[in-house]
């Protein structure tokens, strides 16, 4: 099958893109990939969204791009991109079993939670360890919490949990968080968080048929010392890996794998290929800003299809 354009993720950035590209009657056909809505649909409350004063849900909101896409004639589908092949216009998707053709692409498939990647990790990941205080933290009542990280999503996800958590103590290994100063203060500001300075988690305790983690054994950053933390979760906050391994080094990227994009523009260093959102923004990482990297990548591939014809 031969499209227009294949939509890879869909996130505010790949939803934007399929709701202009949609619009200006390109067909596009979009590959939500394995969390559609992309991060959004972990975040409880969008408070920063223009549009929506009193806020919306993140699943609510990315429900709501997908519909506006859809209404529009853009073909939406729950299905993970396996492999692409740039090497040769049109460019070819596999998607399972199913082989795909396009003119141009849009990459929008963002970037994922990074772990620790202990062994304890893998093994108690849902049995009191995750990556995501807002789909979790309601498990959490009464309970004691670590959160591990220093930047703007560890303050965020340590403000969220105490909704629910009697105590949570953030885990950063320096003497200061590179979180932004409003952020940092709402911390500071919360009896619930306590901070512990200078340390890092280093293992995890329990079992995950005997009611989960128990504990984390963290390290002094400057005396070597090992102590261990009484805790009923474990969040971690400690960045993010941009979802590019698919693309098998075809695209030009930076060092940590985001895709690089000319100036002012979503153009990848192949013609016909687009990257937006959280796959190319190391900087932002906002859902506006992945939204208007979105409409961009649409209005190019518009330019771009032109150009053939």
């Amino acid at each position: 099958m031969k499209h227009n354009l294949i939509i890879i993720g869909s996130g505010p950035a790949g939803l934007t893109s399929a709701i202009y590209a949609a619009r200006a009657d390109l067909k596009p056909i979009v590959f939500e990939g394995n969390q559609p809505g992309g991060q959004l649909t972990i975040t409880t409350d969008v408070e920063n969204y223009p549009g929506f004063p009193e806020g919306i849900m993140g699943p609510e909101m990315m429900d709501l791009f997908r519909k506006q896409a859809q209404r529009f004639g853009a073909e939406t589908h729950f299905k993970n991109v396996d492999s692409v092949d740039l090497s040769k216009t049109p460019f070819e998707v596999k998607v399972g079993e199913e082989i795909h053709h396009a003119d141009s692409i849009v990459i929008a498939t963002g970037a994922s939670a990074k772990l620790l990647n202990f062994e304890s990790e893998t093994k108690l990941m849902g049995h009191g360890v995750s990556a995501c205080a807002t789909c979790d933290g309601f498990f959490f009542r009464d309970k004691e919490v670590l959160v591990v990280g220093g930047g703007d999503s560890a303050m965020e996800e340590a403000t969220f949990l105490t909704k629910f958590a009697s105590k949570v103590t953030i885990v950063h290994r320096r003497t200061e968080f590179r979180a932004s100063k409003i952020m940092q203060k709402r911390v500071f500001d919360n009896p619930k968080i306590e901070i512990l300075w200078n340390h890092s988690v280093v293992d995890m305790i329990g079992e995950p048929d005997q009611g989960g983690l128990t504990s984390a054994k963290v390290k002094h950053s400057e005396t070597g010392e090992v102590s261990e933390i009484k805790c009923d979760g474990l969040f971690l906050a400690i960045g993010h890996k941009p979802n590019s391994d698919f693309l098998n080094n075809q695209l030009e990227t930076d060092d940590k794998g985001y895709i690089i994009t000319k100036a002012d523009s979503t153009a990848t260093s192949i013609n016909g290929v687009f990257a937006c959102g959280d796959i190319q923004d190391t900087v932002y990482r906002q859902a506006i800003t992945a939204a208007g990297s979105g409409c961009m990548s649409a209005i190019e591939v518009e330019r771009y299809l032109e150009t053939l014809h």
